[in-house]
Order: C-alpha cells, then structure tokens, then sequence
C-alpha cells in the first residue's frame, strides 16, 4: 500500500456458500481422483449448482468414475456441509455427471510434467497477523470459524449459509482497529435475533482487541432476514471466490482458480508455491512483507518469469529463490507431496493459506 493510513476491507464466505459447495465438490472428486496414488492422474473439474441440483463437468484422465459414484461423493460432500433444507438437501438432489476425458492435445505437454496451462501466480506474507496474511481476511476467515463452531452448537438456530466482511483502519502501515464487520448468516424461520447475537459472539471472540467498542460499527444480517440461503437462495459455481481463497484483495491476484484441478495445473501448485516462498521471505527475516510473482507457459517446464516485491532486497531474495528452489511443476510437486495430498476439498474453506496443517503454509528457514 503506498498511503500509510487507510482503510482496507476484505471477506470470506462460509463452507455452505453456494460457490464455496462447489469448490468443495470439485476438490471432493481430485481427492477421489488422486486416492489411487497416480501420478498420470489429471483432473479439471468444474461444479455448478441452484436448488436441488449439481452439475459436474470438465476433463479427467485415468479417472472415469461411474455415476454412483460421483453421485455418493457429491452427496456425502454435501451433507458434511450440512445442507438438509427443502431447497438443497443431500438425499433429493438432482445430479448431472458431463465429466469427460481430458483433450489429448493437453496431455502431449502435461504427461511429463510440464506446466498443466500458461498463467500468472501470485504468493503474499506480511507481518500483520500470526498467519502472515493480511488482517482483514486473516479476522474475516476467523470470524466464520467461530461461527461455525457456534453452528455446531446451535444447529437449529444456523444454517449453513454465511459471509463476513471486515474492514480494518491502518495507521502507519499497522492495522489499529475495525472499523466495521459485516455478518450474514442463514437462520431458521424466526431466529434471526438469536442468529445475530451468536454472530456478535463470533465476531468478539476472533476479533480481540481490534474492536473498539466506541467504533467498531456492526452490521449482522442487514436486510433483517436470511432463512432461505445455500444454493437454493442463490446459484454457485467453483473458482468463484479466489479474492477470498487467497488475500482478500489486499495483494495481486493472477486469475486462476485453485479448486478442481490436480497438481500439474500451475495455476493451483505454482500459487502455492508462491505463497510458500513469500511466507519464508518473511519468516527469514529477509523482509516486513514480500510478494512473488510466477508464471508459466503450457507445456513448458521451468517458469517463464519470477518477480519479487517486498521491503528488502528484492534482486538478492530473486537470486536466492532461482539458486535454491525448484521451480518447475515436477519440482514444487516433490517438494509438496502434492499426489499425495487427498484433502484438497478439507482445506479449500476459509482460505487455502493461513494457520493450516498443509505442507505449503510450514515455515522453513529460505
């Protein structure tokens, strides 16, 4: 941020927001696809849903699940979610398989590692947070987490739907207090008020001392009503929320989703990476905060370009970063385990960084 004083504001969404279901349904089939340890395994995985449908297309290879199954993994993703309403429920909906076999094309750049497409990743840490993220979407991401636990709790008071945004008042580059947090959330037929009472709980509990009490404005459910949510209040789709997966706004984002996609696509692996690097800049001691661009092309294996942005020495952190990481597809898969990993669709809520037991967010002396 060039001003040192301002405002930022960034949100994050629920496991039963509608475009979140869909990351999680999409991810639920990589982590189907990727169980049997086949490193030829190639998933591009699209979800659409509305009331009481789900429509799953796009291109696999050595992945041709019949649709039982892919109708058992959707239903069961769904009904961890927690989706039992009239207008989405686990048992009634309507499931269209258009999953197809991956274009041969791709495959003659991609079967040797090459990178899965052409794209720009980016990969950002600060010090604002014990998760070196931002502060408005590190605090929007908490807030959720509370209340989902207060969900667990109270079953018959929320539902599944829910969207935080927080905006937070820096002075001198240093985050100092919210300014205002919007929350809304599902609730049963005539609970908004206990609904917004456990989402002012959520909010204090996450939140610590950057509420001020004589300024922090909230906004719980402002419309003064939210019973009829998920996927039957409004349409979902995968890739949807990647502002939101990532770093709230507040860093560059190169366009791609994450979800629904096996290791070889750089624009899921090389983010990650990105952000791992970016994160052990910071935790190296070697800058307050730091940016890392990459960015590939098709079929090709090292990385087109590599950008560093930071308040230290950005040539010698490059210099560093070319001389001792791996950069190509192979390369940050080996470092990741990334066939291996078969909870994509566990982790691809509240962010796909942060405080998470991921092999990309551990810290490591650059």
């Amino acid at each position: 941020m060039n001003n040192n004083n301002f405002t930022f504001t960034s949100e994050s969404v629920s496991s039963g927001h509608p475009d979140k279901v869909a990351d999680q349904i999409s991810d639920a089939l990589v982590d189907a696809a990727l169980s049997s340890g086949d490193e030829t395994t190639r998933c591009g995985i699209e979800t659409a849903n509305t009331t009481n449908y789900v429509l799953v297309f796009g291109e696999t290879k050595n992945f041709n699940p019949d649709n039982d199954e892919v109708e058992s993994i959707i239903r069961d993703k769904v009904r961890e979610i927690g989706y039992e309403q009239d207008g989405f429920h686990w048992k009634n909906l309507k499931i269209d398989n258009r999953l197809h076999n991956q274009s041969a094309d791709i495959a003659l750049g991609t079967d040797d590692f090459g990178a899965g497409d052409q794209g720009l990743m980016f990969g950002y840490a600060c010090k604002d947070t014990p998760s070196l993220l931002p502060a408005p979407i590190h605090y929007s991401h908490e807030i959720l987490k509370h209340l989902q636990i207060l969900r667990n709790k109270n079953p018959d008071i929320l539902g599944p739907d829910s969207k935080s945004q927080v905006s937070i008042v820096y002075r001198d580059n240093v985050p100092e207090h919210i300014a205002k947090v919007v929350v809304s959330t599902q609730h049963a037929n005539g609970a908004n008020n206990s609904a917004k009472e456990l989402a002012e709980t959520a909010i204090l509990e996450s939140c610590g001392n950057l509420i001020d009490r004589t300024r922090t404005e909230f906004l719980i459910n402002p419309t003064g009503n939210f019973v009829i949510g998920g996927p039957q209040g409004d349409s979902g789709l995968t890739g949807r929320k990647i502002i939101a997966d990532t770093y709230g706004g507040y860093a560059p984002h190169g366009g791609g989703a994450f979800s629904g996609k096996d290791p070889t696509k750089v624009d899921r692996s090389a983010a990650y990476m990105a952000r791992w690097l970016a994160k052990n800049v910071v935790l190296s001691e070697l800058a307050d905060w730091c940016s890392i661009q990459l960015s590939y092309a098709i079929g090709i294996k090292e990385p087109t370009s590599l950008y560093v942005d930071s308040n230290g020495d950005n040539q010698s952190i490059a210099d560093l970063i070319t001389e001792s990481q791996d950069l190509t597809p192979l390369g940050i898969i080996r470092k990741f385990d990334l066939f291996n990993f078969t909870e994509y669709s566990k982790n691809c809520i509240y962010g796909h960084f942060g405080n998470k037991n991921v092999p990309w967010e551990k810290s490591e002396k650059l």
